[in-house]
């Protein structure tokens, strides 16, 4: 099974473009069944099992990922900090016209960030700017050797959530195997180190942070929290149910710890621009962008079919209301809830998570990465059915307008709700 999990990777890596749909989904259902099997017979032989997720993200060592073009954006962002230059204050088009450029590589990173990313503002966080200037310069001026640098940073950090993923887990009288759920899903082989997306070093300061958290030292977890956040925003959702969590007056002196660590690790590249810049980009995703939207899709069919409505007026409001929605939803988990214990607190997470999910206009697949990590610490496990139905919506990528199937959307979260209240049906039976 390991053989032939590596042949399909091995294929996913040299001899796949992402336009081929039919053979996406053959390799990857068959990635899936792989998986589960061998979590199935060697669940109690961690060792193999460790072994193969490291050999399977090997395959893609030396390859320039072919699903997403992120990682060109990365190494521009990472050129600029490597030379002391803010990515936040200016978007690289404007930057490209600039005669003394210290990007290397400059117009063949423009070109291959296609039309999108040059427009705007950089939004990825300040602790995630650093480890791309750390490839940039031990990439060596090459854009294969920076991508090679941040895959083994990547790949280190997916093998430092299985430590102390294992290590939570047994805190939590759970099975350490668990963690391969996350450690063999093909999502996060192909998403994480295939395509290089840092949700997996998030989610490293995220599961440590965790930990120090069920061995009680809470002020350790504050920082490396801070970190997480410092790499991706995500973890941001989840500080209000930490309220319950503590007392009070422990909760305050979370929430300072995290902050100040926060405001540290942002100082280097604060410009009295940059909260404008930033902010700004970050909101183009509540109001301009769509893909793979669940509720979003449903009522934009709606007010189009029946009211006449214009898409870029819906996704503008809809885009004005979610972040709303989101505050809402985070308040009832945090003052309905009862956080007190970590277990708890974990699942509240998923669901607080899940919901901002299917109310989103925009869930790209590796947004479910997160997702996928915090199910195996729970009982539910819709997240993990998830993982392997997302990659339906990488259809749009199939014509060369990127238009979405609406039936194939709707297929994907039949299946993913459908078994979501199934679970929830289970549940509520055994109480």
């Amino acid at each position: 099974m390991v053989l032939f999990s590596s042949i399909l990777y091995y294929t996913f890596a040299y001899h796949f473009e992402r336009t081929e749909f039919i053979k996406l989904i053959t390799l990857f259902f068959a990635l899936l069944v792989f998986c589960f099997k061998l979590i199935q017979f060697e669940k109690w032989n961690l060792k193999f099992l460790l072994a193969s997720g490291i050999i399977f993200r090997i395959i893609f060592i030396c390859i320039l990922p072919n699903f997403s073009q992120d990682f060109y954006r990365f190494i521009w962002d990472g050129e600029l900090v490597s030379n002391l230059q803010n990515p936040y204050l200016q978007v690289p088009n404007e930057l490209i016209k600039q005669p003394n450029l210290v990007i290397d590589n400059a117009q063949e990173l423009l070109t291959g960030m296609g039309d999108l990313s040059p427009k705007f503002h950089s939004n990825y966080p300040p602790l995630n700017q650093i480890i791309f200037s750390i490839a940039s310069v031990l990439g060596c001026k090459s854009i294969l050797g920076s991508v090679i640098v941040m895959r083994i940073i990547i790949i280190l950090a997916d093998i430092g959530i299985v430590y102390f993923g294992q290590k939570l887990l047994k805190n939590l009288n759970l099975s350490p195997h668990l963690i391969f759920w996350y450690f063999l899903n093909p999502l996060i082989i192909v998403e994480l180190t295939g395509n290089l997306h840092f949700e997996g070093v998030m989610l490293f300061f995220f599961a440590w942070s965790l930990y120090l958290l069920s061995k009680n030292k809470w002020q350790l977890a504050g920082i490396i929290y801070a970190c997480a956040i410092s790499i991706k925003l995500v973890p941001l959702l989840f500080l209000p149910l930490f309220f319950k969590y503590f007392s009070f007056k422990k909760s305050i002196q979370f929430y300072s710890i995290v902050g100040v660590t926060s405001i540290l690790l942002l100082a280097p590249f604060y410009t009295s621009e940059f909260i404008s810049n930033y902010s700004d980009t970050v909101g183009l995703w509540f109001s301009n962008f769509e893909f793979n939207a669940s509720v979003y899709n449903i009522i934009k069919t709606i007010s189009i079919t029946y009211f006449d409505g214009k898409p870029w007026e819906i996704v503008k409001v809809y885009g004005k209301v979610t972040p709303l929605l989101t505050i809402g939803i985070v308040l009832l988990f945090t003052f309905l809830r009862k956080n007190e214990k970590l277990p708890v607190l974990i699942t509240s997470m998923l669901w607080v998570l899940s919901i901002y999910y299917f109310i989103s206009t925009t869930v790209h697949p590796w947004y479910v990465v997160f997702l996928v990590f915090l199910t195996v610490f729970t009982k539910y496990r819709f997240a993990l059915i998830w993982s392997g139905v997302i990659i339906l919506s990488y259809y749009a990528y199939a014509n060369a307008n990127y238009i979405e199937h609406l039936g194939i959307l709707a297929l994907e979260y039949i299946l993913v709700i459908g078994y979501m209240v199934y679970e929830l049906s289970i549940v509520r039976n055994k109480k």
